[in-house]
Parts: structure tokens; C-alpha cells; sequence
């Protein structure tokens, strides 16, 4: 397999797995094209090489960008805006963890602690609901602050969160 096959390859195969980690597919494509460029990348090599539109590339550059897993470059001389991508996979890992929490986790949990906490009359039926959900609030918390702690670690999260599970 050449470069460019391998290039493409990759970038058509994490565009696709972005579905299933809650981003769409030209998002996680273009994530993807700038990861592996060794260089910042133009809004219209991206457009180019994606075969999308200006108003594509750049709502879903902005997205990155607030995930803030992509930065804007700036090249002396040049007029046109480049992009890249977070290298370090531990940071980058970090980053996608805290922003997937503040988009699922926390409004998941804010309506389970909600739901969680309404008076159960009588019925068996209420009693099992409040129960039910304040196990799972209970449930999701721990995740969520399990999640907290793995991010907090700067350098090589896994890595310590690997070593302290040995012990």
C-alpha cells in the first residue's frame, strides 16, 4: 500500500468511528487529515483533499477548535488560515475525556439526580424507580469522577493509571 492509499485509508476509517464516539464523520475525517499532516494544513488543502465545502470544513474546524483539540497557525506572509491538530495522544485522550463529560456525563447525571430525588408515594412501582435511578446516579457519578481523576494526569495519564491498577 502507497502513501496516499494508507493517507486516505486512515482518514475514511476514523471519519467513520466518529459516529460512534458522538462527533459526525467530517469532523472526525478532518481531525484525522490534520493528525497525520506533518505541517499545518489550509482550509482549502482540507476542502480539496476531503471533497467538501468551505462552509463544511469551517463549521467543523470550529468544532475542533472549541473541543480545543485543533489550533489555528498562523504563517508570516500568508493570508490563508492553517490548521493542526493536537500530537500528544495522552493530551489529546485528556481533552476528548473532559469535553465528552461536560457534554453526556454532566446532563445525564444533573437529570438522574433530578428524576432521583422525587417523592415516592406508596406504589411499589415509585419506590422501584427512585431506586433504580439513584443507583444509577450513584453509578454514573463514580464514572464520571473516576473519569475526572484519569484526566487530571498531565503526563502520560495512562501510563500511572496502568501501574497504580498493578499494584
Amino acid at each position: 500500500m502507497e502513501f496516499k492509499e494508507a493517507k486516505n485509508k486512515f482518514v475514511q476509517t476514523w471519519g467513520a468511528l466518529g459516529s460512534q464516539w458522538g462527533i459526525n464523520k467530517t469532523m472526525a475525517q478532518i481531525h484525522a487529515l490534520l493528525m497525520v499532516s506533518n505541517e499545518a494544513v489550509s482550509m482549502e488543502e482540507i476542502m480539496e483533499e476531503l471533497q467538501i465545502s468551505r462552509g463544511n470544513a469551517s463549521m467543523n474546524l470550529r468544532a475542533l477548535m472549541d473541543w480545543g483539540i485543533v489550533y489555528k497557525e498562523f504563517k508570516t506572509g500568508e493570508r490563508k488560515e492553517f490548521f493542526t491538530a493536537e500530537k500528544d495522544l495522552d493530551e489529546l485522550a485528556a481533552k476528548i475525556s473532559r469535553e465528552r463529560s461536560k457534554r453526556e456525563i454532566k446532563p445525564a447525571l444533573k437529570i438522574l439526580k433530578e428524576v432521583s430525588t422525587i417523592e415516592a408515594n406508596d406504589s411499589a412501582e415509585e419506590k422501584h424507580f427512585v431506586d433504580q435511578t439513584s443507583k444509577l446516579y450513584d453509578f454514573v457519578l463514580k464514572a464520571d469522577n473516576m473519569l475526572d481523576k484519569v484526566t487530571e494526569f498531565n503526563e502520560n495519564w495512562l501510563g500511572k493509571l496502568i501501574i497504580k491498577m498493578m499494584k
